[in-house]
């Protein structure tokens, strides 16, 4: 059986190796959700789970397999619940399903973990969770696992976004389905992304406040909330190259590797 970074494909013998090595442990944090009428709904999936495995490649660690469903999906960063397929959890659940997971790797030895967020969502209910996973394995006795929750696409370079968006970066809730996650898309899954059905009814123009139940036409039919046309797998690649470079140099740090 060959090698992988990805422990659901490794024997248990081969995973307590790798444990007891204290070897980082990635944990992608995922969901199910509408990406416009071009691309498949597991994008938060896919996208985290490609940036855990390069960096997981760069400093010898391990992934675990990711979250596939995430907290719900809102109108004004993720074209809302009310999209066919998008499949989300209740904060509560989410947060212990966060919870329990980090208390298991935490049983089981694990003393050095990265959580990294795939779904804007996602953020503050992960927060929750890893505050409660601690919290929890400390009261039975452990007390020394570190771990670094992250949002991936935070870690590209001031020059990259420039480059991207020559005429200004419109903010990462608003990039839903858009330019950087169909690049990113044509990179690792070109046969999951259909570019002739780009939507062009964006960019989305939201109030600065939420409305329950959401109107009709509150924002785009597509559900893309800003411009997914001029997406390329080379805009992808450079990308790809920030996060895994940055978050390699930030792991390293933090766990002194």
């Amino acid at each position: 059986m060959a090698d992988s970074v990805f422990m659901a494909e490794l024997t248990w013998p081969a995973f307590e190796a790798k444990v007891k090595a204290n070897v980082p442990v990635f944990f992608p944090l995922g969901t199910t959700e509408q990406h416009g009428p071009h691309m498949a709904m597991n994008v938060d999936v896919v996208l985290p789970t490609a940036v855990c495995e390069r960096v997981a490649k760069n400093v010898g660690g391990l992934v675990v397999p990711t979250i596939p469903y995430g907290y719900k999906s809102m109108p004004r960063s993720g074209g809302g619940e009310g999209f066919p397929g998008t499949t989300s959890l209740d904060a509560n659940t989410f947060s212990l399903v966060v919870r329990d997971v980090i208390r298991s790797l935490g049983v089981k030895g694990v003393r050095r973990l990265v959580v990294v967020n795939g779904h804007f969502e996602n953020c503050w209910p992960s927060v929750e969770g890893v505050d409660l996973g601690l919290r929890e394995l400390a009261r039975d006795g452990i007390k020394d696992m570190q771990v670094m929750r992250l949002e991936y696409w935070d870690f590209v370079k001031r020059a990259t976004l420039d480059r991207l968006f020559p005429d200004g970066f419109p903010g990462t809730e608003l990039e839903h389905a858009s330019l950087l996650e169909t690049s990113l898309m044509l990179l690792l899954r070109p046969e999951l992304v259909d570019m002739s059905k780009v939507p062009d009814d964006g960019p989305a123009k939201f109030p600065t406040y939420d409305r329950y139940p959401t109107p009709k036409g509150f924002g785009p039919a597509s559900g893309v909330l800003a411009r997914a046309d001029g997406s390329t797998a080379e805009k992808g690649e450079w990308l790809m190259s920030d996060h895994v470079e940055l978050i390699t140099q930030a792991v390293k740090k933090e766990f002194g590797l």
